[in-house]
């Protein structure tokens, strides 16, 4: 809906404003996969156009690898986890029995799963991001150009820049399947 490259609050040095297009309650593996790929986006830029990165992405690396670790932990989005969750802060309030003192533990090994696939999680969307970027490069420079000139982009501004970068219409990339091969993640379009 708005991009700005205006400060905002503490450690904010601008800001994008995204708008549901509709009351979502529910969100499936590919969608997740997409919003953490959005997320890292603004890292994806800086190390291809810029070559190195900086501190500017830590807010959302930082909400990626919790969308991540609740994909894994909490949704049963991992082939190699299961079904289980692993969640360690569930609220007792919630829980229809109370659990046994020290149910909720995990083993060492289990805790390295854990963050195997949450950072096979983040190279996926990472993957994606990288994608989509190289395929809307022209976009991406156009906005930054625009950017730097008016410091605010609404709505309209962005889907002229959208039009005048070649697209006719903003299409969401393919969705990314995530499949364990031997250790290492293969991703696949549909």
């Amino acid at each position: 809906h708005k991009v700005s490259i205006i400060p905002r609050g503490i450690g904010s040095l601008g800001y994008t404003l995204r708008r549901p297009t509709e009351d979502r309650y529910l969100l499936d593996e590919d969608e997740m996969l997409a919003k953490i790929a959005v997320l890292l986006g603004g890292r994806c830029v800086e190390k291809m156009v810029l070559g190195k990165v900086s501190t500017g992405a830590a807010d959302d690396l930082a909400k990626a690898t919790d969308m991540a670790r609740a994909m894994v932990t909490n949704y049963g989005m991992s082939e190699r986890l299961g079904l289980a969750v692993y969640a360690v802060d569930r609220p007792k309030f919630l829980a229809p029995f109370p659990m046994p003192e020290g149910s909720h533990k995990i083993s060492e090994a289990t805790s390295r799963m854990i963050d195997a696939e949450i950072r096979r999680v983040l190279d996926a969307a990472y993957a994606m991001a990288i994608k989509v970027i190289k395929d809307k490069l022209a976009f991406v420079h156009a906005g930054a150009e625009r950017l730097l000139a008016v410091e605010t982009l609404d709505e309209t501004d962005l889907m002229k820049l959208w039009s005048a970068s070649g697209t006719e219409s903003p299409s969401p990339p393919a969705p990314l399947s995530l499949v364990p091969t031997g250790g290492a993640l293969s991703t696949t379009t549909h």
